[in-house]
């Protein structure tokens, strides 16, 4: 394994922002996320900063002062697997990222972050762009801000002049590509994110195999952005571990996909809200691309090799590229819809697994974390409403832990 981030070797005596972790026990309805369990009555224990005992209501231990929810929902923290906290997800991307300095990046994650927990969200995967997520995870770890946990990829690397190339790490030839993951590597990365495609296929084989190649070697997964069937193989084929929005796909490449066990984080947030007229004005969305977006929407053919990989047994994870324009930090429902009604989630409970206990088996936290389980960390939000039946419930979160800490 490689050698930790230099902040990691700092002492820290007290961190500035922390919570008590208080034994609680909630009585409600329980959304476990283990297969299409709802237990209409039911109990969740929290102790030691775990979840002590899920069940019925009269199997509820004795002797522990207990918060009635009056019917409310509890279930475990929500995970979004595909965000960008420092940007701020109003306005375009290429101006905040050459524009913004430093210190406005690290104000608009630390919001993001408050935004992520007043919505559910206890786990957020950044993948980058720029290497703010670096210190937004620094700040996190030593107690320094509050939020949710963290797994971040510091820059993505592009080849040289690749796609978004005004902000990620740029790259050519092997030895580069070598050398750019072990900086993010150095800098405390959890995984590498890479940009595999755009219109054409990015990299030369040599690059990418050095690519990942090299996160292997450190010991941390490897991501790529990867929207249509020739990329979406190319990455499978050479070692990827997970598939970044994903698109149009053949049976040849599902199949790929289904023996190398490689999910796929479908995003279809900007999509969807910039569909929105309404809100996407709001947002100074061109009418141009609001008709695009109305056009993308409506045409559930495009979304058919999606549907065909998940109804094969792909996994598919929640994420939103919250950071987007329109497609703020704190917006959950509307991706999980479209999950539901374009069918890569068969249902709102199969959607709310792939917030849940799918998101955590893809971010190497399925022993842990995902499902309401004894044993498990106590992550853990309560809904005002029924989001397995209505998921407009989930805009009405009212408390959000996180190892049995309340973070709102």
């Amino acid at each position: 394994m490689p050698e930790p981030a230099a902040w990691k070797y700092q002492k820290i005596t007290k961190p500035m922002f922390d919570a008590p972790v208080e034994e609680r026990l909630f009585h409600g309805r329980v959304i476990t996320c283990v297969g299409d369990e709802v237990i209409e009555d039911g109990f969740v224990h929290l102790k030691d900063g775990k979840i002590a005992a899920v069940g019925a209501r009269a199997d509820a231990p004795g002797g522990i002062a207990a918060t009635d929810t009056g019917g409310k929902t509890l279930m475990p923290g929500m995970m979004n697997s595909h965000a960008h906290l420092s940007w701020d997800g109003i306005h375009e991307l290429s101006q905040q990222s050459m524009f913004d300095p430093p210190e406005i990046r690290a104000y608009k994650a630390a919001g993001n972050m408050l935004k992520s927990l007043r919505a559910g969200i206890t786990l957020v995967r950044d993948l980058g762009v720029h290497n703010a997520n670096l210190f937004t995870k620094q700040a996190v770890a030593q107690g320094i801000f509050p939020g949710p946990r963290l797994l971040v990829s510091g820059e993505a690397i592009i080849q040289t002049g690749g796609h978004t190339y005004w902000v990620c790490r740029e790259a050519s030839g092997a030895d580069e590509m070598r050398r750019a993951v072990r900086d993010q590597v150095k800098g405390g990365a959890d995984l590498i994110k890479i940009m595999a495609c755009h219109d054409t296929l990015e990299f030369t084989d040599d690059e990418l195999h050095a690519v990942i190649d090299e996160a292997h070697r450190n010991g941390i997964p490897i991501t790529a952005h990867a929207t249509y069937n020739d990329c979406i193989r190319r990455v499978a084929e050479f070692g990827i571990d997970c598939v970044e929005h994903g698109g149009s796909m053949t049976d040849e490449t599902i199949q790929v996909l289904l023996d190398r066990k490689l999910p796929i984080v479908t995003t279809f947030s900007a999509l969807v809200i910039q569909a929105n007229e309404e809100i996407a004005r709001a947002f100074g969305i061109p009418e141009w691309k609001i008709e695009e977006r109305k056009r993308a929407v409506a045409d559930k053919s495009r979304f058919d090799g999606l549907v065909r990989a998940a109804k094969a047994g792909v996994p598919i994870v929640f994420g939103t590229d919250a950071g987007s324009p329109a497609v703020e930090h704190d917006r959950i429902v509307p991706e999980l819809g479209f999950m539901v009604e374009v069918g890569v989630c068969s249902d709102n409970l199969d959607a709310l697994r792939a917030i849940t206990a799918r998101a955590a088996v893809l971010n190497g936290f399925g022993d842990q974390l995902g499902t309401l389980e004894a044993g498990k960390l106590a992550d853990m939000i309560v809904v005002d409403g029924k989001p397995d039946q209505d998921l407009t419930a989930l805009e009405k979160v009212e408390m959000t832990f996180i190892d049995g800490k309340r973070m709102h």
